[in-house]
């Protein structure tokens, strides 16, 4: 394991995307999402890694700097590495092997242990059957993906400086409706984007289900494994 710089506690790494969108609070790449449940963390970059060519190309070729990063995260004293985009559960087992702490890749990890998960993701034809499998996610999960070309599709995919947040909350609980209007047995909702926490308490009560995402997993992950209360 490795550890922390004499004097300073660990922290969370978190991999991001080359971008330029806006991050309110609640995104992963926001540092007061995670200081308003006592975590610190760090951020690295991965030039190169856009939206683009995460999530449309699914491009192998950024699977060396991400791994790269996430070593430099851990030799500053990352206690556990987390990235910024849900699609990243595709290399989940492959993060994992090369790292000597905890790797969460994706809000997409936790589905395997919740009652009848159903997924809003940023592009559901991107989420392949490939990548639910690595995510361990049960088979038949009913996805439900955003509409394509909505404000917070256009503006993350193009990497664009502004978003409309309102809209955007629109757009997710737009999409979250429809999954549970074409599968009502759904129980729980699982957010597969890292971008779509700030919406989750309008998700949920839109759907009258409880909602998880990226935020919900790394929190508790995080205080499980320091063994401390959690504040939210």
């Amino acid at each position: 394991m490795a550890s922390a710089a004499a004097g300073e506690p660990p922290f969370l790494g978190i991999l991001m995307l080359d971008t330029r969108f806006p991050r309110p609070i609640g995104d992963i790449g926001h540092p007061g999402t995670f200081e308003r449940a006592g975590i610190p963390v760090r951020y690295a970059v991965v030039r190169g890694a856009s939206p683009q060519r995460v999530v449309k190309e699914a491009d192998a070729a950024l699977l060396q700097p991400f791994i790269a990063a996430a070593r430099g995260l851990v030799e500053q004293g990352a206690a556990m590495i987390a990235t910024s985009c849900g699609f990243l559960a595709a290399w989940q087992s492959h993060l994992s092997a090369q790292l000597p702490v905890p790797v969460v890749t994706s809000s997409l990890l936790q589905c395997a242990r919740l009652p009848f998960p159903g997924i809003v993701t940023f592009e559901a034809a991107s989420l392949t059957e490939a990548i639910l499998q690595e995510a361990g996610v049960p088979a038949r999960s009913p996805v439900q993906g955003i509409a394509p070309g909505c404000e917070l599709h256009r503006r993350i995919l193009g990497n664009e400086p502004e978003l409309d947040t309102a809209e955007a909350e629109r757009n997710v609980v737009d999409a979250a409706r429809a999954l549970v209007a074409s599968h009502p047995a759904v129980a729980s909702i699982v957010l597969e984007c890292t971008n779509m926490p700030p919406y989750r308490k309008a998700v949920g009560a839109a759907t009258g289900r409880p909602v998880h995402d990226v935020e919900t997993l790394l929190v508790s992950a995080w205080h499980r494994r320091h063994a401390v209360g959690d504040p939210r």
